[in-house]
């Protein structure tokens, strides 16, 4: 098979030990952006690491990572005319990232885009590769695992060897959707099934499989808690979110975005799984209330007042008595905040280190961080913008 790696990994015991926190972080010897080049850099992929704490571009010149809480740039890598990063994870604040090049690696790309390049930014080189078939559509990092998303496939390997550990077939899958969980030790991978609308749940520590099917039409995107246990999912739709319990696959809440088809570009759950954040091309994000039994995640939200509030805004609720009469979406959960944005640009969303806080990065460069009032909702307030590709248009 040719996603036989062609290097190892000299991965350190820090790095291998599921248990034992990150590497230091590459910020300790930042470089300064790069002056050399001239032409404006195109951007090509935006990713947020595990815990939202900072995030990283690739271009059409190479990548840079960004911090998220203050807003900084750390370092940058600029590769130049023939520099190209399709694709571009981090592992934590660790040196250690994965690039994929080709794709959206413009037309003259770094790498090929059938293989994901390990680059160790401490040694600034590539430490490791894997090759496949055909184009690689998606990567997702652990501290243990490598997760690699090809059109109808799947490959699990063990970061330490760079062995596979789990193949797995899906449906096509252009956006090389799938997500892990990133708690130390229990595995949860999701993906699309192989059929329409299916999700496949794959839980490592009991060697259990689950499908579930969570809408009519095909998966448009997903999340995962940290922890594995809850999962959002959109369909092309796009106008309603669900929330299952991956252990078992039932429905434990459905809430809508809207009454229109809409495109959803990226789900989040905040760290206690009390808010789920959904992007879409309708230039809108906007904020859900979780009403999910705290027991079932092990987290204390007994802190949290508006979380049983009842003056929380739940728009559905004054109209339950005629839900019989009216359409079905009066009767909805629908979301408590929102903030506009330009209509038809991609953006993803994650939750802030701060509480109540979303930040948000546009393909256009723009970094947004949103703040939502828990108990009255409605329209957020803008704590920051910027736009990284264009720092003189930052305010």
């Amino acid at each position: 098979m040719s996603h036989t790696p062609q290097t190892l990994i000299p991965v350190d015991s820090d790095e291998s030990s599921p248990d034992s926190p990150p590497p230091p972080p590459a910020t300790q010897t930042p470089n300064p952006p790069s002056s050399t080049s001239t032409t404006p850099s195109t951007l090509l992929h935006l990713s947020f690491n595990q815990d939202s704490g900072c995030f990283a571009a690739a271009t059409d010149q190479g990548f840079r990572i960004y911090n998220c809480d203050p807003f900084r740039e750390i370092f940058r890598r600029e590769f130049g005319p023939g520099g190209g990063i399709g694709l571009v994870h981090m592992l934590f604040r660790c040196n250690i990232l994965a690039f994929v090049g080709g794709g959206g690696g413009g037309s003259d790309p770094r790498y090929p885009p059938n293989k994901v390049m390990i680059w160790d930014d401490h040694q600034s080189r590539c430490i490791g590769e894997l090759s496949f078939r055909s184009e690689v559509k998606g990567v997702r990092l652990r501290r243990d695992r490598i997760v690699v998303v090809l059109g109808h496939k799947i490959f699990v390997y063990n970061f330490a060897d760079l062995k596979v550990m789990h193949q797995i077939e899906t449906i096509t899958n252009p956006k090389g959707l799938c997500e892990v969980s990133h708690v130390s030790g229990t595995m949860v991978l999701v993906c699309p099934g192989l059929q329409k609308g299916q999700v496949r749940v794959e839980h490592y520590a009991s060697k259990r499989t689950k499908f579930i099917m969570a809408h009519d039409s095909r998966i448009a995107a997903f999340a995962l808690t940290q922890d594995g246990r809850l999962l959002a999912t959109a369909s092309s739709k796009g106008t309603l979110l669900r929330i299952f319990n991956t252990l078992d696959g039932t429905l434990l809440q459905e809430v809508r975005r809207g009454a229109d088809r809409a495109e959803i570009y990226s789900l989040a759950f905040s760290s206690t799984a009390q808010w789920l954040a959904v992007s879409s091309d309708k230039g809108t994000v906007h904020v859900f209330n979780l009403k999910v039994d705290s027991g079932l995640l092990g987290h204390d939200r007994s802190h949290s007042t508006s979380e049983s509030s009842p003056s929380s805004p739940t728009a559905g609720s004054s109209l339950s008595f005629i839900k019989g009469v009216l359409p079905k979406y009066f009767s909805s959960e629908w979301s408590v905040a929102k903030f506009h944005l330009q209509e038809g640009l991609q953006y993803v969303v994650a939750f802030g280190h701060q509480k109540n806080t979303i930040v948000i990065l546009g393909m256009d460069g723009s970094f947004y961080r949103c703040q939502f009032d828990s108990a009255t909702g409605g329209e957020m307030t803008q704590l920051e913008y910027y736009n990284f590709l264009k720092p003189e248009e930052t305010f």
